[in-house]
């Protein structure tokens, strides 16, 4: 799953704390949605079905923990991720949420490389659950857990970040990765590395798993055909 395809509900009362989050999300790349309660927030969700739901604790109408237990109690939303939004060293409020079925928190004030590092965490948790293993593709396998590509005459374990390159544009075959997504999904936007770094990972790649599988795409990028 992309940040482009990655639904957040953000819900609080604080028009402020809710700007700030929808701002640096939507920086990112998610597409971000907002509610003031926790009784909106519950109708919102049903309405657009977001991977993660973000809950402030105290809020009108509807506060966060029962906003929790009503939304786990929904079919729809037995395994959304959901965290919470609690006040710093708040161990009740943090039990309180988990025991409700929250499966993290962020602790107010926010800062935003903070809140950014967490969602993008909590999204890596949501792609664990819905990946296999073991990812078919052609003629070629990928083991996610043990970085080893099986092709139909051999078994490699690649590098790390070969292996992330890869997963990547193997992830969806056919579609066009441009260099600057590339770059950040697969070294961080904090890695500063040059710009000839995927040229040389991807003349690897096709040393190793066949010049046919990856194509360049003149100053845009690159993409994997199966």
């Amino acid at each position: 799953m992309e940040f482009n395809d990655f639904k957040v509900l953000l819900v609080d009362d604080e028009p402020d704390v809710l700007e700030f989050m929808k701002y640096n999300l939507e920086k990112e790349g998610f597409w971000v949605y907002t509610a003031s309660n926790g009784q909106d927030g519950i109708h919102l969700a049903q309405k657009i079905k977001p991977h993660l739901i973000v809950l402030d604790l105290m809020m009108p109408k509807m506060d966060g923990i029962t906003a929790c237990r009503e939304l786990r109690a929904m079919p729809d939303f037995k395994s959304t991720l959901i965290t919470f939004l609690t006040a710093r060293d708040e161990d009740y409020s943090q039990i309180a949420g988990f025991e409700v079925g929250a499966d993290d928190y962020i602790t107010k004030p926010i800062k935003p490389k903070v809140l950014v590092s967490r969602i993008k965490g909590l999204m890596r948790r949501l792609e664990t659950k819905e990946t296999p293993t073991v990812v078919k593709v052609g003629d070629i396998e990928i083991d996610r857990e043990r970085y080893i590509v099986k092709t139909k005459t051999e078994e490699l374990t690649l590098p790390k970040k070969e292996f992330e390159l890869l997963m990547l544009l193997a992830s969806k075959p056919g579609r066009v990765f441009k260099r600057e997504e590339i770059l950040s999904r697969v070294w961080g936007n904090d890695t500063i590395v040059g710009d000839r770094t995927i040229d040389v990972h991807i003349r690897k790649l096709r040393e190793k798993i066949g010049d046919d599988c990856f194509k360049t795409i003149k100053g845009i990028g690159y993409k994997f055909d199966a």
